[in-house]
């Protein structure tokens, strides 16, 4: 049996959540809700004696809002790189990895479990979620993106739930990037196939004529709109549930400085139990947004490009 991509992948997870682990900037809170919380948020990665660090990567952005400002205690705005980074790279690591040997396991159905197990979900995703929405011609030239899309998602929602990673999807600016392509391939997408003018009359369906204008106006709207709600429903998910466990486990450190030790190790498999349970539906969520969003991603170019259906 060949383990090689199996290890290579095991290998590339355990050492980034290593790395992370030893260059993540450390949170402090008086408080352990707060502390605990401070985990949701995206950690800079940082060399150096924890009373000094150093960014590992600082680049000075002064044309940026402050909002984007990773440090905000010094003069201009910059960027940083951070966990999220880290474990995004990984998630890419791993789609290379975990997908190497697919094409030539579907052309000789030879390879080793890994590969097999991938090939099920990537025809799972070519039939069930986009030929079936878009057809198959279509959908042929549409599916490498929705691939993509589909694991890198469902790799970053699963590397969350690792001790000591990060969740990139529970980051609202990873998200909007993400719904911002999907958004830039039905404007491309639609205007290629309909005509830059016939894509912008098509948004409106048949009306007299003074309320064309009105209605252009709602349709815009509801273009940007779309975007949006896929950029919250994925954030506001993940991010939700990480809270959720986070704040049993924190339940324990609030026992302990209120109630004391003995109320502490009372209480403790009952809260530890409630955490394990929510994991366990963390995982089921991860693989479930990582669907809707790209369901709802090929729904959308769908209706770019054929506005008729």
């Amino acid at each position: 049996m060949n383990l090689f991509r199996p290890l290579l992948a095991l290998f590339v997870i355990v050492g980034t959540c290593l790395l992370s682990a030893r260059w993540s900037e450390h949170h402090e809170a008086h408080s352990p809700f707060l502390a605990l919380y401070a985990h949701l948020m995206p950690a800079a990665l940082v060399s150096g004696p924890h009373e000094a660090p150093e960014y590992l990567l600082s680049v000075p952005a002064g044309w940026a809002p402050a909002a984007f400002d990773a440090n905000p205690g010094e003069p201009g705005t910059q960027f940083v790189l951070t966990n999220l980074q880290l474990f995004q790279l990984c998630a890419v690591l791993l789609i290379g990895i975990c997908f190497s040997g697919v094409p030539r396991y579907l052309r000789t159905g030879k390879g080793d479990p890994l590969t097999r197990v991938f090939a099920g979900f990537v025809h799972w995703v070519r039939d069930e979620m986009v030929y079936s929405t878009m057809g198959r011609e279509m959908g042929r030239r549409f599916l490498p993106y929705f691939l993509t899309l589909f694991f890198f998602i469902l790799f970053m929602n699963l590397l969350g739930l690792l001790p000591g990673a990060a969740t990139a999807t529970a980051s609202i600016f990873v998200t909007a990037g993400m719904a911002l392509t999907t958004l830039g391939l039905m404007l491309v997408g639609g205007m290629i196939a309909q005509g830059p003018i016939r894509f912008w009359k098509s948004l409106v369906p048949h009306v007299p004529g003074w309320l064309w204008l009105p209605m252009f106006g709602l349709e815009i709207v509801g273009l940007v709109v779309k975007p949006f709600a896929l950029t919250v429903r994925l954030f506001a998910n993940m991010t939700g549930g990480h809270m959720v466990v986070l704040s049993f486990m924190g339940l324990l450190f609030l026992m302990a400085q209120g109630a004391g030790a003995l109320a502490t190790w009372a209480t403790s498999p009952l809260i530890v139990g409630f955490a394990v349970f929510i994991m366990i539906i963390e995982a089921f969520v991860a693989l479930l947004q990582a669907y809707v969003f790209t369901i709802l991603s090929i729904i959308f170019v769908q209706a770019s490009i054929h506005p008729e259906h």
